[in-house]
């Protein structure tokens, strides 16, 4: 079993993006062992001082300024933890709970949070292990942490709450200990660390990333087959056009379309003598929408890519002074906004992707494609609806799309008066995702419909590759028959990576 090992703060979205689709162990570099180590010492000896500390020896939120003795710390810490688990909702998919986790371990190394190494030590073995908490997908504000979520995840390390082991959903103490681990006691301080924190806003908003830029690359492969469905120009795509611009999305989706439909049989036939003189915007601007989506979605990748490395407990420990500093770490604002323009970008790759399924099954615009590319329209109705079902996943998107971090509301009596919803921003995605990459498989399906009807001549190489390994899954549409299946499955094969291995194009990378 691979084991990737982290250096805390210098975590990069490739390694990210292992653990999130290959669900890659995790351990931490041990170089961060001493400043971690030394971290605790610090919080211990704070522990022990007369000195009220936030969170270390006085009570939470507006109950800051209770006192606590020394002999009630670990109590207190236990407490929080079980008062805190009040999460509602599904639960967390296996693979977004693992990456919690792992962000979690990346935030303890930093070495700012003044949790023992045993803690550390212990969340690596339950990855390794497969021990995953059952954590709800709901609660969290994403302000003083994303506090509910986080402390079931940290439930199971107390014995508590519940955990899935290969499948089995069990009580946290005997998930822990059908593999051969035993829960821990917490620290001053520790159970503080483990729930103030991004860790769980910013696994899904990653999640959103990874999945919204295999869509964004999905997109550029199917639109090219869509532009060959309708016979449509290749003049838009000249890289003298998009140089002139400047914008890297627009030029790299403009160049990944030039190699898909190079060779097009079906583009040569037409290139001269066409009377059309340009195409629809859902063709002629596909560079210039999908290119820009790119781009959001990159800009977006940065601010996760630091949220991912950061520190965002509280209070946090600063090594160059020994100081235990209460500060905002854990309000995930800059997640909030990564998720609000991840939800653009997906919204408008969607947007225009319905167009040209519109633009397809309609035999005013598609150049001489029969009506709802049917072979008997009329008797037969073809992808008619298949379209309709776009356009409601698009107008659906297009609601999810609107701005989520805008939208505060005070919490815990008044002191937590402003917070990011950054938590719930960063799980619409997921859906918008998969409503996305619905719509996508239905364009899929029009595009190889369309492409088909213009034999003998043959699309490109690379678009003739990804309408035979669709032609394995889902047969062309003959007459009418009972879809619904063969639309799931069209979404699977783009959401799975499958239309992306058989183009064998290389696509515009994240980073």
């Amino acid at each position: 079993m691979t084991v990737l090992s982290l250096v805390p703060g210098k975590v990069s979205l490739n390694e990210l993006s292992s653990i999130y689709w290959d669900e890659t162990d995790v351990e931490l570099d041990q170089v961060c062992r001493p400043q971690v180590e030394g971290a605790a010492a610090r919080i211990e000896q704070v522990a022990q001082g007369a000195d009220p500390v936030y969170g270390v020896n006085t009570g939470f939120g507006k109950l800051a300024s209770h006192k606590i003795e020394p002999q009630d710390t670990s109590s207190l810490q236990r407490n929080l933890i079980l008062s805190h688990c009040c999460g509602v909702g599904p639960a967390v998919p296996r693979r977004l709970a693992r990456l919690m986790m792992s962000l979690k371990l990346l935030s303890f190394g930093r070495g700012a949070s003044g949790v023992r190494w045993a803690l550390i030590s212990l969340l690596e073995q339950m990855l390794s292990r497969g021990v995953t908490p059952v954590i709800p997908a709901q609660g969290s504000v994403g302000a003083s942490g994303d506090l509910a979520p986080l402390a079931h995840m940290t439930a199971v390390i107390i014995g508590e709450g519940l955990a899935e082991v290969n499948g089995v959903v069990q009580k946290g103490v005997d998930s822990l200990k059908s593999v051969g681990l035993e829960p821990v006691q917490l620290g001053p301080k520790e159970g503080l660390a483990f729930i103030n924190g991004t860790q769980f806003s910013t696994a899904y908003a990653l999640a959103g990333l990874f999945e919204s830029w295999r869509a964004a690359q999905n997109a550029l492969v199917i639109s090219a087959a869509s532009t060959d469905a309708i016979m449509g120009s290749t003049a838009p795509l000249q890289p003298g056009i998009h140089g002139l611009r400047g914008h890297r999305g627009q030029i790299e989706a403009a160049s990944a379309m030039r190699e898909v439909l190079q060779g097009s049989e079906i583009r040569e036939s037409h290139r001269d003598g066409d009377t059309r003189v340009q195409d629809p915007y859902c063709i002629r601007c596909q560079p210039q929408v999908t290119g820009a989506a790119m781009d959001v979605i990159r800009q977006a990748a940065g601010t996760l890519e630091i949220e991912a490395n950061a520190a965002t407990d509280n209070p946090l420990i600063l090594n160059e002074t020994g100081a235990v500093v209460s500060g905002g770490n854990f309000h995930a604002e800059p997640v909030g906004f990564a998720a609000d323009m991840i939800a653009l970008a997906v919204s408008e790759i969607g947007a225009i992707s319905q167009r040209r399924t519109a633009l397809m099954v309609d035999p005013v615009l598609s150049f001489d494609l029969p009506p709802f590319l049917t072979p008997e329209p009329g008797l037969n109705s073809g992808l008619m609806i298949a379209e309709v079902t776009t356009a409601a996943l698009m107008s659906e998107n297009k609601h999810l799309a609107n701005p989520c971090v805008t939208d505060s509301t005070p919490t815990s009596a008044n002191q937590e008066d402003h917070v990011s919803m950054a938590a719930h921003g960063a799980r619409r995605l997921i859906r918008m995702v998969k409503n996305l990459n619905h719509i996508l498989g239905i364009e899929l399906l029009c595009a190889a419909q369309g492409i088909e009807f213009r034999k003998p001549l043959k699309s490109s190489k690379p678009l003739q590759q990804v309408i035979t390994r669709l032609r394995e899954s889902v047969p062309p549409l003959v007459q009418d028959r009972y879809l619904a299946p063969e639309l799931e499955t069209a979404k699977d094969l783009v959401a799975g990576g499958e239309i992306l291995r058989a183009v064998k194009v290389k696509m515009p990378e994240l980073i």
